[in-house]
């Protein structure tokens, strides 16, 4: 079984792709950035913060199209997107100890 370090780091590259991805799509990235309301200039300092990574695979979770054609463009099964997810800074439902 992987450890914590290494899980966050896989979990941190799925979310690199996914951000990828929203942000070379011309109609996801208007609705992430409408949704997050996050201006386009501003998403490289917000990936710094806790939690917008997970807030992307959340956008991608979201809607079922998005995520199976992000899966099949990445090569990331689907299932690892929502793993990924809970490994990540305010990624679970228990947000005090996911920091």
């Amino acid at each position: 079984m992987a450890n914590a370090a290494s899980m966050r780091e896989e979990a941190e590259t799925i979310a690199v792709k996914a951000l990828g991805f929203v942000a070379s799509d011309p109609e996801l990235l208007p609705r992430f950035l409408a949704i997050t309301g996050i201006e386009a200039h501003s998403i490289r300092k917000a990936a710094g913060e806790p939690g917008f990574l997970a807030g992307v695979l959340q956008f991608i979770l979201a809607h079922e199209p998005t995520l199976m054609r992000f899966a099949e463009e990445t090569g990331t099964p689907p299932a690892a997107v929502g793993k990924a997810l809970r490994a990540l800074p305010l990624g679970d439902d228990n947000h005090e100890l996911s920091i």
